[in-house]
């Protein structure tokens, strides 16, 4: 009896766990994200919305997006603090936003003179990017995945051109993350802006210069029309984006669900880098036609050597504050010299002939 007791028992056991998690298999879920963008926000919009369209169609509808963007929830530099406090359960921003709140935050979207697109994705995946993304934001209630890229971001919109150092002096501009902090060694007034208010201070002269991404959202929010030097890039050569994830939430969520999320991301991660070239390059196509009056520049070389002697001693600087910030420079130091080793010998050496014979 006492045999019989006990295999009942365990065959009730093992029924009720069997139930339990077909019960599990067929709950339905549903995660409310905050964007820092507006609604139908261009390209980086288009990110969330693709994420949340995968998401469904790969969990069958069991697992649903509720994107909620910065008109909804009124906070477009709130995320951070929004889903670590579990209002949000997820957000899609830019990790230099938190800069203010975890300093360490600002390396996982893009450094001066740092990696492309390529190789900083190459970092995460296989390098220690992911590690190290990850124990910054651990204490604070959250996990963070690469959220999609610009690719290289240009230089910024300039009321009156940029001939030297002296000229740079006293200048007030929107440009975020440690970029802004390099401006401003070399005598720039650097702030930060949310995106939709970026033309009015333009316009305003609120601020002289303002850097946002590329051709394809500049020209849509009317940069061109107020500012006519355009110069190119330096500062972000491989912008990305960050999802967030409430950690608490997450480990609520079946595995298979968790998977879905994370190659959701990926994907949509993916999708943006290759949608921002497509758009850009589409802008720049009609761009000389439509706008005459933009002239692309580069910095002039004392300026460009000026931020770049700043940058190193900032990244010195920083990497002195604290263990994890001395091992993420270090890590991306190390990795952008193995990785640049090779981006020399194939993709420069290639466009380097290419010029040539054009």
């Amino acid at each position: 009896m006492k045999i019989r007791s006990v295999l009942s028992a365990a065959v009730l056991a093992v029924a009720t766990t069997f139930a339990a998690t077909q019960a599990l298999a067929q709950e339905k879920f549903t995660l409310r994200l905050a964007e820092t963008w507006g609604p139908n926000f261009p390209i980086f919009g288009d990110t969330t919305k693709e994420f949340a369209k995968l998401v469904e169609e790969m969990s069958d509808g069991r697992l649903r997006i509720r994107i909620d963007s910065a008109n909804k929830h009124k906070s477009p530099f709130g995320v951070f603090d929004m889903v670590k406090a579990g209002q949000y359960d997820m957000g899609h921003s830019a990790s230099y936003y938190w800069k203010g709140k975890v300093p360490e935050t600002l390396f996982f979207t893009s450094m001066p003179f740092g990696m492309t697109a390529l190789e900083q994705y190459a970092w995460f995946y296989y390098g220690d990017g992911m590690d190290l993304m990850q124990e910054v934001y651990a204490p604070h209630n959250m996990i963070s995945f690469p959220g999609g890229n610009t690719g290289i971001q240009m230089g910024g919109w300039f009321r009156k051109e940029i001939k030297s150092l002296d000229d740079l002096q006293g200048l007030k501009m929107r440009i975020p993350g440690f970029a802004g902090e390099v401006f401003a060694e070399v005598g720039v007034s650097p702030t930060n802006i949310p995106p939709g208010e970026l033309y009015t201070a333009l316009e305003r002269n609120t601020i002289d210069a303002v850097e946002w991404v590329g051709p394809a959202l500049d020209l849509r929010l009317g940069f061109q029309q107020i500012a006519d030097y355009y110069y190119t890039g330096w500062h972000e050569p491989a912008t990305e984006l960050q999802f967030l994830v409430n950690k608490k939430v997450w480990e609520k969520l079946p595995s298979d669900l968790q998977t879905i999320l994370k190659t959701a991301m990926r994907v949509s991660a993916y999708d943006m880098l290759v949608l921002s070239q497509h758009e850009n390059a589409e802008a720049w196509a009609n761009i000389k036609k439509d706008y005459p009056n933009v002239q692309i520049k580069n910095f002039p070389s004392d300026v460009f050597q000026a931020m770049y002697d700043a940058n190193k001693k900032l990244l010195k600087e920083a990497a002195g504050k604290n263990d994890v910030a001395k091992r993420i420079v270090e890590s991306q130091e190390s990795y952008l010299e193995k990785t640049r080793a090779y981006t020399d010998i194939s993709e420069r050496a290639y466009l380097n002939t290419m010029a040539e014979v054009e």
